[in-house]
């Protein structure tokens, strides 16, 4: 499981380190990809293999589905980290995240977020986002 907020910065070469508590869940291999809200997702492999199963069960036929999945596989790349926990974050999922030098990496349970610190800042200050409103709807989820 992943849970907490780290900040750290990109070095000359684009890369990123992944703060140590994450690396053992994170695993050898895992999956970078364009996320939601202008954020990377990272997903291990398994949980990856979990998220491309739901992508499949998407009807081809529904626009908003081939879309959908068009926007996670056509950004995903495969990653390894390297000997001092680092990850070199492909150009194309920079410019999507808005990553140019700080970033701040996230725990979301099941896969970790990557956001750059102005992106980051702006989304929890941002005064429409009330999270008593939210928990209230996710009533609605179960919860």
């Amino acid at each position: 499981m992943f849970i907490g907020e780290y900040n750290h910065t990109l070095d000359n070469k684009g890369r990123i380190t992944i703060p140590s508590k994450f690396r053992q869940s994170l695993g050898e291999d895992f999956v970078i990809t364009k996320g939601l809200d202008s954020c990377l997702f990272i997903y291990p492999k398994e949980e990856w293999e979990i998220f491309e199963n739901k992508l499949k069960t998407l009807p081809l036929t529904n626009k908003d589905a081939r879309a959908f999945v068009r926007f996670f596989f056509a950004g995903a790349s495969e990653c390894t980290l390297d000997k001092q926990g680092r990850v070199l974050l492909p150009p194309n999922l920079r410019m999507h995240s808005d990553i140019e030098k700080d970033a701040v990496i996230i725990g979301v349970s099941t896969r970790i977020e990557i956001w750059s610190s102005s992106n980051w800042k702006e989304y929890t200050e941002d005064d429409n986002l009330s999270y008593e409103s939210i928990a209230e709807n996710m009533q609605e989820l179960g919860i």
